[in-house]
């Protein structure tokens, strides 16, 4: 087993887990040693995502993991959070590329979609054979999407879109879009195959955090489009910010993964690296760091797992999963911070994952709710009274 992706388990939480959930997690984190580490240094280097994995990926049930029938594997909440968990341990654009699949564009498809769309496309994407993408965020409307500019008209029987979507995870290489726009009864979601007429996507590139996945803009210009590819279910922005909230509840797992390889690299980095004629795990200040860090990963996984059993029980809010986002994430951006820190020189370098991590976690603290919108929807859960306007 690579050394950063073993368990972490300082409250013995294992015993909690159901026997099936531990296989799941097991067989994921096995998937990711023999086929993810080897390659990921060069899908970062070189800005590509591995899509040769999605086969696999598929094998072992991930996409659409925790929805029912259509060929997806019907898994509970803490089972899907432990494979957002294990694919983040390698990187946070493994667990990006599932987060969209499943949580944002098959979980949009089955909410919201007709029983047509359902039976067409779900079944595929659970198999891999179709990857989609979620096209909300706008270059001018990030953490305002209800101030979002793309519009689609009715034309007769049908549609005509357009708009720009911007920092699009997995959008050149998605065969389906699904895609947020205006209307005049309000915001509404519509299917977009690839290969549209006006439909056209490109990658950012040069990017210095999340190289290991494809981030794009999509751009609609006048695209035709029948009533049959719209989410008729989908009304009001309602509908996309419950796709939001599941993919937020795989992040609050997903960056304890992260946070967890930093650690291990970290300890191990203290046990043997010598100054001053002793391994620097001896000084006090290294044993301070190495402590924090295993107090915020510990409390990370305690708040998953509750988070777990609330989803599971169907008891779960919207803000508790706030809560878990802004503070996984913002935790795990810090111990990768001081992670780097223990390495020096070392922490800078491919040759240990750390700052590939570390600059993830820097996209990862910003995507699907900035740290501080989070902490403003808290605020407004406590207080009554908000502070958005």
């Amino acid at each position: 087993m690579n050394s950063t992706l073993r368990d972490l388990d300082y409250f013995g939480l294992d015993e909690l887990l159901a026997p099936e959930e531990k296989m799941t997690r097991d067989s994921v984190r096995q998937f990711v040693e023999r086929h993810v580490i080897p390659r990921i240094e060069h899908s970062f280097a070189t800005e590509n995502f591995p899509l040769t994995l999605v086969p696999e990926m598929a094998e072992l049930g991930i996409f659409g993991a925790n929805l029912k029938g259509y060929g997806c594997a019907g898994m509970n909440g803490v089972a899907y959070g432990l494979i957002m968990q294990e694919l983040e341990a390698a990187d946070s654009g493994l667990r990006s590329f599932a987060s969209v699949q499943s949580a944002l564009s098959m979980h949009a498809i089955y909410g919201f979609g007709s029983e047509e769309q359902k039976q067409r496309y779900l079944p595929e994407m659970a198999r891999g054979k179709l990857i989609g993408c979620f096209g909300l965020t706008e270059p001018d409307h990030g953490s305002d999407p209800g101030a979002m500019e793309t519009r689609a008209r009715r034309d007769g029987g049908g549609w005509v879109l357009n708009g720009t979507k911007r920092w699009i995870t997995n959008g050149t290489i998605a065969d389906v879009a699904i895609v947020w726009a205006r209307v005049d009864e309000g915001i509404t979601g519509f299917l977009v195959e690839k290969g549209k007429p006006g439909f056209s996507a490109r990658d950012i590139k040069g990017k210095f955090s999340m190289r290991a996945s494809v981030t794009s803009e999509l751009i609609f210009e006048d695209v035709r489009l029948t009533d049959a590819e719209r989410l008729p279910q989908a009304r009001g922005l309602r509908a996309p910010l419950a796709c939001l909230n599941e993919a937020r509840y795989g992040i609050a797992w997903g960056a304890v993964g992260a946070a967890r390889s930093c650690y291990n690299c970290a300890l191990d980095y203290a046990r043997s690296r010598r100054q001053f004629a002793r391994e620097i795990g001896g000084y006090q200040l290294v044993q301070n760091k190495l402590v924090s860090m295993l107090t915020e990963i510990t409390k990370g996984q305690l708040v998953c797992l509750r988070l777990g059993q609330l989803k599971n029980a169907g008891k779960l809010r919207p803000e508790q999963v706030s809560f878990a986002k802004r503070n996984n994430v913002g935790e795990a951006l810090k111990i990768a911070r001081t992670a780097r820190d223990i390495l020096g020189a070392n922490g800078i370098v491919n040759e240990y994952p750390v700052i590939r991590h570390m600059l993830n976690l820097e996209t990862v603290n910003t995507y699907e709710g900035t740290y501080d919108i989070h902490t403003l929807i808290l605020g407004r859960d406590i207080t009554g009274l908000s502070a958005f306007e």
